[in-house]
């Protein structure tokens, strides 16, 4: 029986790896996206059980809708991947404060909206918070923003894991450094130092996190719940 799989911010970088992840295994994938239409269009036109659905989850009119209309279309949802994030990298003092709250709408409470509407509609399930090992202990204070958001999203994820139990897992995919359009445009030099503070020498890719997601969303996953998954290479002391 194929599953129902929403995957937040999954029309481009590891949102859509994740997506292909479960598309290829034949699973029905909502491919939620808020600007980039261009890219997710791909995907719809490549997996017959893609399902284009637009939202700004900073939004919760919108949300709701979102949860509605899946409702409508197919009843439930098995599985929820809060993948949607963004970065307003800048020095602490450039920092304002719309910026840090735009960064934590959509990294925090757009997870948080999404659970919460998502959760209604499922009987038994999982959901994955895609968080990141700057929430733990890789700590950029041009990031101070995002890190703080991924760190509060781990919090979110212990809370949840315990609001929704014993029918829904809650756990957090906590990646570094991940080969996307996001660090395309990092600079040689920077590249190169943070590649020297991973134990396997590189970034991953994106397919490398997606197989984790995948895993942790799996029956053969069934018993971890509440736990915090790194995949980040690992860091030298």
């Amino acid at each position: 029986m194929n599953r129902i799989v929403l995957v937040t911010g999954a029309s481009k970088g590891l949102g859509a790896s994740i997506a292909k992840q479960f598309l290829d295994d034949g699973d029905i994938v909502y491919i939620n996206y808020h600007t980039s239409q261009k890219k997710a269009l791909l995907l719809s036109k490549k997996y017959s059980k893609a399902y284009l659905i637009k939202c700004d989850i900073r939004n919760e009119k919108e949300v709701k809708k979102m949860i509605t209309t899946i409702k409508k279309q197919h009843g439930y949802l098995d599985i929820i991947i809060n993948n949607a994030g963004i970065s307003h990298d800048s020095p602490i003092q450039d920092k304002t404060s719309q910026l840090f709250m735009d960064t934590l709408k959509v990294n925090l409470i757009g997870s948080f909206l999404v659970s919460k509407y998502g959760s209604m509609i499922m009987d038994k399930g999982c959901i994955i918070n895609i968080s990141s090992n700057n929430g733990i202990d890789a700590y950029y204070p041009e990031s101070i923003d995002y890190d703080a958001s991924k760190s509060a999203l781990i919090s979110l994820t212990h809370n949840l894991a315990q609001a929704y139990a014993p029918n829904i897992r809650v756990n957090a995919i906590a990646p570094g450094w991940i080969n996307t359009d996001m660090t395309s445009n990092l600079e040689k030099n920077f590249k190169i130092k943070e590649e020297n503070k991973i134990l396997l020498q590189r970034f991953a890719e994106p397919e490398e996190i997606a197989k984790v997601v995948f895993f942790i969303a799996s029956n053969e996953a069934s018993y971890v719940n509440d736990s915090i998954i790194r995949v980040d290479g690992g860091l030298k002391c």
